[in-house]
């Protein structure tokens, strides 16, 4: 049902942002199949006791990196707290898109996110290793990263969140450097199809992702997203869709991430 609102060597590495409550802490991790280190913003609960805790990993923009949830964002330290869950925000390359690029072995991050980068994290905290503990959100290219990541990884995530996200690239043959990483939608119209969060959702069954997609309505992705929204009911797959006035913007993130990592509480709670 739609709905409508108003309202650190490998370890510590770089700085360690100033922290409120929460441990903020910037890290390396080692990608091998694209063979060099990736920083990682981690952000840990103050409170966190000996209880193993569950883990939302939180995906940047095209052009952006990991820095720009807390920069941009400083009340995400707070939420990891209020929430009790760790906060990993990757970096996810100038323009990756979060896939496993078919041209350019420096930009594999399907690999590095959904395998390497979990799996790391597994080993480093104390967490709940299973997609019940286990969430996947982020906003632009990060929220089509996201979907399109935890829909051909539900054995690894089992909740996934969308602000503003490029769900459909199809339309937008020549923007975000997409072309650089699939080839152009003239010469390779097969791995466009491939490619895009629209053409995963066969891999979808009635309750095995939780989904929950948000989108302003004067973003200029407003439309891919009322049509994913659309197939979703139509394919009978139980989903949450905000849409709230706002546009492509820092302010209307801001706003959106609290209600996804609440979202992501509810899922960690059942």
């Amino acid at each position: 049902m739609k709905k409508i609102f108003s309202w650190t060597a490998v370890w510590l590495v770089c700085a360690v942002f100033p922290a409120i409550a929460a441990k903020v802490d910037t890290v390396n991790v080692w990608s091998a199949v694209m063979k060099k280190n990736i920083p990682t913003v981690v952000i840990t609960p103050e409170r966190a006791t000996d209880a193993a805790l569950p883990v939302v990993y939180l995906l940047h923009g095209y052009s952006g990196n990991y820095s720009d949830w807390v920069k941009k964002v400083p009340a995400v330290k707070d939420y990891a707290d209020r929430f009790n869950m760790i906060i990993v925000c990757p970096d996810g390359g100038f323009g990756s898109w979060y896939w496993n690029s078919p041209v350019d072995a420096g930009f594999q991050y399907e690999t590095y996110v959904a395998e390497e980068l979990v799996k790391w994290v597994d080993g480093k905290f104390k967490t709940i290793a299973s997609p019940k503990g286990r969430a996947i959100m982020g906003l632009s290219m990060g929220g089509h990263g996201a979907l399109y990541l935890a829909m051909r990884h539900q054995d690894v995530f089992g909740a996934a969140g969308s602000m503003s996200g490029g769900v459909d690239i199809r339309p937008f043959p020549k923007n975000w450097d997409m072309a650089k990483r699939l080839g152009t939608y003239a010469e390779q119209p097969a791995r466009w199809e491939q490619h895009t969060v629209m053409n995963q959702l066969h891999l979808l069954t009635a309750g095995s992702l939780a989904l929950m997609i948000d989108c302003g309505t004067e973003d200029f992705f407003f439309g891919v997203n009322e049509k994913l929204h659309e197939t979703l009911l139509y394919r009978n797959i139980p989903h949450d869709y905000v849409v709230r006035p706002g546009g492509h913007t820092w302010a209307y993130w801001a706003n959106a991430v609290e209600y996804q990592l609440l979202f992501a509480q509810r899922f960690f709670g059942r």
